[in-house]
């Protein structure tokens, strides 16, 4: 039982995150988002600040078995960038930022190992993006006049900030499908056109 209320205090605290950031909920809050004491929130997490880490931790951890499991299942660059793409629109389809734009977006507010949790974040993205960038210009399937590191920071700062632009505008999904994006990522040969905007994905 320690363990599932743990679990569930990490959850809930996620979504608070995703949904109002960081500064802007309390144990109070947490507690009756949880539905249990809110002695019980301090039982597990003696400070907000220790609460945040484990939720970054274990997000991290999720999120580095995700990366894995995508580079496993998906045989190019191209299908491994779309899949990429997916996790920011599985965001918006749940009412919520990606965790590390809400993080990043309120930075300043965050304590010290927070800054240092949300920095390693955006560099498991970098450091993926920029392996899976080189393999596909080794494969002469992404565009190969930019350095592999420049392609990795463009796409995610276009997905992050598309996050952040529909969440701002109010909108429940963003307006710019993958294959747009990933359109401009492409070799001069598969991009002769611009990208259909009315093809099924």
């Amino acid at each position: 039982m320690e363990h599932g209320t743990r679990r569930i205090l990490m959850q809930r605290a996620e979504e608070l995150i995703r949904t109002r950031g960081y500064a802007a909920f309390s144990f109070a809050d947490l507690a009756q988002a949880a539905g249990i004491r809110k002695a019980s929130v301090h039982h597990h997490f003696p400070t907000k600040e220790a609460l945040g880490c484990a939720v970054i931790e274990d997000y991290l951890h999720r999120f580095t078995a995700e990366l894995s499991a995508v580079r496993r299942t998906y045989p190019d660059a191209p299908a491994r960038l779309r899949a990429f793409a997916g996790f920011f629109s599985d965001s918006a389809m749940a009412g919520m930022l990606p965790l590390c734009a809400a993080l990043a977006a309120q930075r300043d507010s965050l304590p010290l190992s927070m800054r240092r949790h949300t920095a390693a974040f955006f560099r498991l993205h970098l450091d993926w993006l920029t392996a899976v960038m080189a393999d596909g210009i080794a494969a002469g399937t992404l565009r190969g006049d930019l350095p592999a590191s420049v392609l990795a920071r463009r796409f995610v700062s276009l997905h992050e900030g598309t996050s952040l632009l529909a969440w701002g505008l109010g909108n429940s999904v963003p307006d710019m499908a993958c294959d747009d994006v990933l359109h401009d990522f492409l070799p001069d040969a598969m991009r002769a056109g611009p990208p259909d905007h009315h093809r099924k994905t």
